[in-house]
C-alpha cells in the first residue's frame, strides 16, 4: 500500500495545474476494471487534488465481473464498496461527479478513436501488453497519445519493453524509466 502512495506521488507531481487551481485531466486507456479509477480517487482525496477523469475501453466488464471484484479488502481500504460501484453504475458517455473532487467519464470507444489535442494532465496507458495487443504499442497510438496531452503531460505504463520506448521517443516523447509500483520492477514515464 505504501508502495502504491510512493506511485502516485510521483505520478501527481509531473503536473503542476493545482497551482491555477484547475482539476487535474487524467486519461485511462483501458478502463478495464476501474482499479486504476479507483485508486485515483482515493489517492487524490489523500493529496487533496481535484481530478476530472476519463476512462476509455472497448469491452466494458460485465455486471456480474465487476461483483466478484474485492477491491477494498485487497486494498486494505477503509473505503466502504459503494464508491468502488458508483464507478462501474454510472452511465457511459456522460460526466458523472463521483465526489466532490473526483468527476469521471467513461467512453465506450477503441483506443485508436482518440482524437483529443492537449486535453490532459496525465495518461494511463493501461492496455494489454504487447505481446497481446501488438496494436496498440504502435507509433500510430503513440502519437495520439501525445497529441492528447497538455504540454509538459506525462504518461505512463507498467510496460518498460525497449520497443515501446524507442515507439515513445520516435514521436517526440522523453522517456525514463521508473521503479515500478508493487509487482512490477520498472514501469516508463513520457514527457511531453
Amino acid at each position: 500500500k505504501h508502495g502504491l502512495h510512493h506511485f502516485y506521488n510521483q505520478v501527481f507531481q509531473t503536473t503542476n495545474t493545482q497551482k491555477d487551481k484547475n482539476p487535474i485531466a487524467i486519461l485511462e486507456i483501458g478502463f478495464g476494471t476501474g482499479l486504476n479509477a479507483y485508486i485515483t480517487l482515493l489517492e487524490t482525496k489523500k493529496l487533496n487534488l481535484a481530478v476530472s477523469y476519463f476512462g476509455v475501453e472497448g469491452f466494458p466488464i460485465l455486471k456480474d465481473e465487476m461483483h466478484q471484484l474485492n477491491f477494498s479488502k485487497v486494498l486494505k481500504t477503509t473505503q466502504d464498496d459503494s464508491i468502488f460501484d458508483k464507478l462501474h453504475q454510472v452511465s457511459w458517455n456522460e460526466k458523472h461527479h463521483i465526489t466532490s473532487c473526483f468527476s469521471l467519464i467513461k467512453q465506450q470507444k477503441m483506443f485508436h478513436e482518440i482524437n483529443d489535442k492537449n486535453a490532459y494532465n496525465i495518461i494511463y496507458f493501461d492496455a494489454f501488453g504487447a505481446r497481446v495487443q501488438p496494436e496498440l504499442w504502435t507509433e500510430v497510438i503513440f502519437k495520439k497519445m501525445f497529441e492528447a496531452l497538455k504540454p509538459r503531460g506525462v504518461l505512463v505504463t507498467y510496460s518498460a519493453k525497449g520497443s515501446v520506448k524507442r515507439a515513445m521517443q520516435a514521436v517526440g516523447f522523453t522517456v525514463e524509466k521508473l521503479p515500478g509500483p508493487p509487482g512490477k520492477r520498472e514501469m516508463l514515464r513520457a514527457t511531453k
